[in-house]
């Protein structure tokens, strides 16, 4: 069943792919993110963090789920907060990752046609 992630303030980093030539700048930041999200595994975690009570989650709480260790699964979110779509926190030893709801309005406005 598809969850969708409801996003919120919405502060778009790029103009929309079909609004005109982009600048070499904003092709790189896009390409980057949509990169990140290339990896079935990221996008699960992505969806996971989003999905849960204030929109974070620990890393301890996300081994599991994905079924791989958990330097696996710190590389991926490595590669999610390189992007841009989420932050994370360290709280003692454990490492809270929260979703950046402009970045994914960002990539959400970037594929949207225009009117």
């Amino acid at each position: 069943m598809a969850t969708s992630i409801p996003l919120t303030d919405v502060t778009p980093c790029c103009a929309p792919l079909t609004d005109g030539e982009l600048a070499p700048e904003e092709a790189e930041q896009l390409a980057r993110q949509f990169k990140a999200l290339g990896d079935p595994t990221r996008v699960r975690l992505l969806s996971m963090i989003a999905t849960r009570a204030g929109r974070e989650a620990c890393v301890c709480d996300l081994i599991e789920p994905v079924g791989l260790s958990q330097p696996t699964v710190s590389h991926h979110m490595k590669q999610l907060v390189d992007a841009g779509l989420v932050t994370r926190e360290q709280r003692g030893r454990w490492a809270y990752y929260r979703v950046v709801d402009a970045t994914l309005a960002s990539l959400s406005a970037a594929l949207r046609p225009i009117p």
